[in-house]
């Protein structure tokens, strides 16, 4: 049986993956079009698109009332804009790679709100996804 607490956790989690969202589209937007980062930064947009679909469609599945916007995650996604105008793709690189281990932290720290069901979604679907973005961002910091 799911929980209170397991659906605001969920949309914790949700509100985290609108603002990665958010904050790689603004990354694109910024970067030089002729960028070598550009394809592992388009495949982790995709990669939080598809954890954004996932935790929707669970919240909804507990009766939920999933989260339309990233709330005050949005204030990151900002940052990581005025960092890539002024300071340029190295930086919103390694701004992008800090949100990935801040996302690691957030799906390794909090699964003790979660049912069981709901902490298997986070175990054995969104933290291998997380896992395998933050190490895309990571190798992509360390080669620029």
């Amino acid at each position: 049986m799911a929980t209170k607490s397991s659906v605001e956790q969920l949309n914790s989690f949700l509100r985290g993956e609108i603002s990665a969202v958010e904050t790689y589209q603004m990354a694109l937007d910024k970067l030089d079009h002729i960028s070598t980062a550009r394809d592992e930064v388009l495949v982790c947009l995709k990669s939080h698109q598809d954890r954004v679909m996932m935790l929707t469609d669970a919240i909804v599945a507990l009766g939920g009332e999933p989260a339309k916007s990233s709330g005050p995650w949005g204030v990151f996604a900002k940052a990581v804009e005025g960092t890539a105008k002024v300071l340029g793709e190295k930086a919103t690189i390694a701004a992008l790679e800090e949100g990935e281990d801040h996302g690691m932290k957030e799906y390794r720290g909090d699964q003790n709100e979660l049912d069981a069901q709901t902490r298997s979604l986070v175990t054995d679907k969104l933290l291998p996804m997380q896992k395998h973005s933050h190490a895309v961002m990571s190798a992509l910091k360390h080669r620029s």
